[in-house]
This record gives C-alpha cells, structure tokens and sequence, in this order.
C-alpha cells in the first residue's frame, strides 16, 4: 500500500485506470508533452536527426490524442526552424515538412494556426473513393442491407450506438473523469451546486454520442468561431435525448467547456477546473470517435464496405465531380503540400479492392440479385442451431470474396484459394471482434467464430462449393478490369491534383490487401525492380494489366514528370475542365497551369462497361463526349509543339475546343497531357 502503484487484474483498466492510455491499451502511457522538459527530452533524436539531415520533417500520429495540439505543433515549428541552419548542404533546404494525422469530417477544416504542411491524407482517400462511387447505386444497396441485417441502413444509428457502448465499456474510466471534473466546476457555485454528478454523466453521454467530428481546441482563450458552430451542433443534437429538466445542464456544460471564456474575475482554482474540464473532454472525445466509429461502427454497417475506410464517413456514400474539384481548390488555397493517400499501414481495404467493390455501386441491382442466390445455394454450410453466420455476416464476407478476389487466381487451383482463405480467416475473425456484437477481443465468442470459420472454409472447398467457387471467380471477374481502372483513376489523381502524394509499400502494384497484418506483408521488391527496368509503355501494356505493371509505369512517368515541372505540381492553379456530351459524367478531368507550363488530366469514370482486354470502352461508346477546353489552349510561347501525352508518348494537336473522349481513351483510360 505504501507503493505509488499496486498490480491488478487487467480488466479493471476500461474503469479504474487512471493514466493517459492509447486508447484501451494499458501499456501504452501518454506523455506531457506540453510540458518543455518532457518535449525536449522526447524530441532529443527528432531534433538531431533534423539537424544532420538524416529527416526532412516528421508525421504525427494521433494528433488528436495531446491536450493541445495547436500549441504543440507550433513550438514544434518553432524548434525546428532554427536546427535549419545546421543542416548539411546536401539537405534540403527550407522550412521542415510537418504532416498530423487527422480525421477531418466533411466541413471541418483543419486551422491554418497550427503551422503545419496538413494532414496524412486522409481526406483524399475519402474524397477520391467516394468520386469513384455511383450515387445511382445508392439506394438499392441501401435496401439489400436493410433487408439482410434488419438493421437500419443509416451509418449515424450505427455509430451512435456505438459510442454509448464504447463509453460504458472501453472508456468508462476517461468517461468518469471528464464527468468528475465538470461536477468540480458546479459545485465550486452555489447557483450550479445542486446539479449531480449522475445528471451530469446523464447529459455528458448524449453529449457525446451526438459529437460530429472528433474534437474541438478550445483552451484558455475560449472557442474559435468554427468550435462554436460544432458544439452548437452537437448540443442541439443531444437535446431530443435529454429530459427537458437537463436542458439547462446541456447549455452550462456547454459554457464550461469554453463558450465562456475564461475570465479575470475568475480564480486561479476556477480557471484550473475549467481547463482541466476542456482538457478531459477533448481528449475523450477523439478515442471515442476512433474506436466508436473506424474500429467498431465500421464492422457492423456493411452497406458497402468500400466506404468503410479510415478517415470517410460511410454516411455519405457518394460525391459529385463539382464537389471533388472544390476540396481540390480549397487544399491548393490552403494546404498545397498535405499529403495524399490512397492507402495506409491503417487502411480496412487495399486501394484497388476498394477500387474494384466500388464497380458494385453501377451494378446494385446484378449484385443484389446474385447475393441472394448465393445466401440461398450456402445455407447447407451453415451451423444448423443457431443458423450461424448471421446473414449480415455472411454478406460482408461476400463482399470481400468479390473485392479481393487476386486478378491471377484460377477457380480450380486448391492451393491458392487455401491462401487467399487463410487471409480472410484472419480478416473475420478481426472484423467479428471489432464489431463487438457477437464476439470481441476481450470476451471472444469462439462458438460463434468457430462456426463462421467453418462456413468459409466449406465455401472455398472445391469438393463441397464447385459451383459457388466457379460463379464467385467469375462474378469478380466480370468486374475486375472495371475496378483496375478505377485502382488507376485514383492513382494518376493522386499524383497530379494539389498536394503530396503518398505511395504506400507495395502499392505500386495492384493492392487487393485486407487489414493489418495483411496489408503489412512483406513486399516483393525484387519483382517490381524488374518490372520497372523493363520501361515500357504503359499503352503498350494494357494487354497483361493483370500483372499491375500498367500501373507502376504510370506512377513512375507521372513521378518524373512532377520533377522535371516541380513548380508547376507545387504551386500551380487547379482549374476544372467542364465535360460534355451524353456520356458527360463518364469522364473526370482538371488543368494545372503555372506561368507558361500547363497540363491536362482526364480519367474514365463510371468505368462498368469497359472491355477486360483492353481496359477501354468501344470508341463509338462515347458519341459526342468531350471536354471543354479554356481557350486560348496553346501555351503562350513560339516553341509549343502543341501537347505532349506523358502516358503513351504521343503528340496532340488541338485545333478545336473539345477533346473528344474517344480520342483522349483510344490507348488507355487515363490520360495526362502537358503544353511543349
């Protein structure tokens, strides 16, 4: 008793810890970083490995997770600008790169006061996939979900419910010590008093469960405009759930949490509350979110799971060329050196098997007609009392079936589809534990396991499924060459909008990874050097896309024309190109210009009805589409030889203010010009 800690038994942690974890992981103890000498003590190799020019920035993860990030990101500026000067002259030279790891929801912007580069990316891994989703799809999918789980097909049910269990669960301790400290605040007054702690943890929780994004910054100064508007949302949000007698706490809570700013007339122990109150509340908030929402929500919403990835919302399942082209604008005015990813140590899915389940949003209704031939042809597989998996289960297991079906696998070759179930087994079982409905990681159901282990394993039997394994090939076959080209749009956008992009290990290939540990494999580099050294066309390699090496050419043309005109990528207007015709919404396109340097990029989009051989639709598929292009469209030099196609190594000369469609796809589905 005498000692500063006692070993106790590990699930009294969710209730009883009382130190900053990462997330529920007790082993894992936050740091006082606000304070200087733990900040120089943590950042003692940081600063020296900046200063002798072995890093040129850092990536901070969970940002989110500090008791003020914006002041930490702006002493961490601070320190580095001055370890510059130290840095060998073969170091780059300029500010240090700095990126934080955020979830940005759809409105919220992430403050320019920070001083950093942006975020990791994933905004852009959102925006670029729900680009790639039809919004026709929607709500057939929207009712084959319904009509399979029985649960509601709005993503916001789902991750409210969700955050009440978290809060009861995973977060009780944090949960308790957020309510505590407010309760030290209205008993410090005699008019605030009378108020519970019971009330408070009452009107705390419908608080919570309603909070839109993952946390706000308000400190000692109050709220920013942007913070108001965000909590005013979440009060107004959470009122229907409180008693009309606990109104009045949800506007005091709300004040104490800084929409009264701190004021002189306050006392020292006042203000200590009132922020430790704030702090409590941020720093809960943002776990929350996380583990509520990408690590719980994002298992049991299975609609289409394409849209369950980090940093998206699955709520919103689609968004307009109008829309995409905006956040374009907005990085480029903002932050034109965030980074941009389409795929993570993090990610749910790999890219190209988000890429390909998005195809499924152009074919809602095929789809749903062959899932319910399969749910009744696999019912013989499953345990007979309780009839096990769950259909929502079992759906979501189709849906990665199809997703991340490998483009080289043969129905009939019993070794690899053994793998590839071997890698979903591993997949489900994590997906069936993050859910927390049925089974989770701290009270495993191995019943319930067991019988959804033995359900996939009979599936992908030859001698039990001949039949379903055959039509499953086939069906992700079918939508294969549509999802590649898909895997490809994402690609060469990422590589030319503004920003940064991010080309995760192995990626540069087909990724048709799962979750981690899958997507953490070891990566094959010996095969991608050889097939890099091969430098061929891209257009000259449509034939055998299979093999991913299309698009690592395309990223490696791409990569060097960006450092042959790194002003133009860096600094360099973003403009739409209007597109028109009947096949309009079929293309996406933008212009990037710099003084007398501009350059054009077009992707197929929608892109279902291609032909697997060629990744091409027929050329009289496109009729009159085109896009509309600014004029004058020659650059304004006496040199310009027209337009140079960095993809295919073709010229093209533009007599007329349209590009017609089936001249700009008439080698490959994307396109990437530049002026000279």
């Amino acid at each position: 008793d005498k000692q500063h800690y006692r070993l106790a038994w590990w699930r009294t942690a969710p209730e009883a810890i009382n130190w900053r974890r990462f997330f529920e992981i007790t082993d894992l103890a936050g740091l006082r970083v606000e304070q200087d000498e733990v900040f120089e003590t943590v950042h003692e190799l940081i600063f020296r490995l900046y200063a002798e020019g072995w890093i040129d920035g850092v990536r901070i993860d969970h940002i989110d997770g500090l008791s003020d990030p914006r002041t930490y990101c702006r002493h961490l500026r601070k320190r580095l600008k001055p370890l510059a000067r130290q840095r060998p002259p073969t170091a780059p030279s300029g500010p240090a790169y700095i990126v934080v790891e955020k979830i940005l929801a759809p409105e919220e912007r992430l403050p320019d006061e920070w001083q950093v580069d942006g975020t990791t990316g994933y905004s852009f891994m959102n925006e670029v996939s729900a680009l790639l989703h039809n919004p026709a799809g929607e709500s057939e999918l929207t009712r084959l979900w319904t009509a399979l789980s029985g649960r509601s097909g709005d993503f916001d049910v789902e991750s409210h419910r969700a955050r009440r269990r978290i809060l009861q669960e995973l977060l009780a301790a944090e949960f308790n010590a957020c309510a505590y400290a407010l309760h030290r605040i209205a008993r410090a007054n005699p008019a605030t008093r009378d108020w519970s702690l019971l009330a408070i943890r009452r009107v705390l929780t419908e608080l919570l469960v309603q909070f839109p994004i993952y946390r706000t910054y308000a400190d000692g100064r109050g709220r920013s405009a942007a913070d108001t508007e965000i909590m005013r949302a979440a009060i107004d949000a959470a009122h229907p759930f409180c008693s009309v007698a606990d109104w009045p706490l949800l506007d005091l809570i709300d004040g104490w949490l800084g929409a009264d700013s701190l004021q002189p007339e306050h006392t020292p122990r006042e203000r200590r509350m009132r922020l430790r109150a704030i702090t409590r509340f941020q720093q809960l908030s943002s776990p929350l979110a996380a583990k509520s929402v990408e690590d719980t929500a994002f298992y049991r919403h299975g609609r289409l799971l394409s849209r369950n990835e980090v940093g998206a919302n699955p709520a919103q399942f689609a968004i307009s060329s109008q829309e995409f082209h905006a956040e374009c604008q907005r990085r480029a005015r903002h932050f034109p050196r965030a980074l941009l990813a389409t795929a993570t140590h993090d990610h749910k899915r790999g890219e190209d098997l988000r890429a390909r389940l998005a195809i499924i949003s152009q074919i809602a209704e095929p789809w749903s007609g062959q899932v319910h031939r399969w749910i009744a042809a696999n019912a013989r597989h499953k345990n007979p009392q309780p009839q096990w998996p769950l259909i929502a289960d079992e759906y979501m297991l189709y849906q990665m079936l199809v997703g991340g079906w490998p483009l080289d696998l043969q129905p009939n070759d019993t070794v690899g589809v053994h793998q590839l179930c071997e890698r979903l087994q591993q997949w489900w079982q994590k997906a069936l534990r993050e859910a927390k409905q049925i089974s989770s990681w701290g009270t495993p159901n191995h019943s319930y396991e067991t019988a959804c282990q033995s359900f996939l394993n009979q599936l992908l039997d030859r001698s039990q499924s001949q039949h379903f394994i055959d039509e499953l090939a086939s069906f992700a076959r079918s939508i294969a060459a549509a999802g590649c080209v898909n895997g490809l749009a994402q690609t060469l956008l990422k590589l030319t909008i503004p920003g940064i992009p991010d080309i995760y290990q192995g990626s540069e290939l087909w990724d048709f990874s799962f979750v981690d540990p899958d997507n953490r494999r070891a990566v094959d580099y010996t095969h991608r050097q050889q097939l890099l050294a091969a430098r061929a066309n891209p257009s000259a390699l449509i034939r055998d896309w299979q093999n991913g090496a299309i698009k690592q050419q395309i990223i490696q043309r791409t990569l060097q024309l960006r450092r042959n005109h790194s002003e133009l990528f860096e600094k360099g207007e973003y403009q739409p190109l209007p597109v028109v015709g009947s096949r309009a919404q079929h293309i996406f396109a933008f212009e990037r210009r710099w003084r007398h340097e501009r350059v054009i990029v077009a992707t197929l989009r929608f892109p279902a009805v291609v032909n697997d051989s060629s990744l091409l639709p027929a050329s009289s598929w496109w009729g009159d589409t085109a896009i509309a292009l600014p004029q004058p469209m020659a650059p304004k030099t006496k040199t310009t030889k027209g337009w140079h196609a960095v993809l295919t190594s073709g010229s093209l000369n533009l007599s007329t203010p349209y590009l017609f469609g089936a001249a700009l796809f008439d080698e490959l589905p994307c396109a990437l010009l530049i002026a000279g």
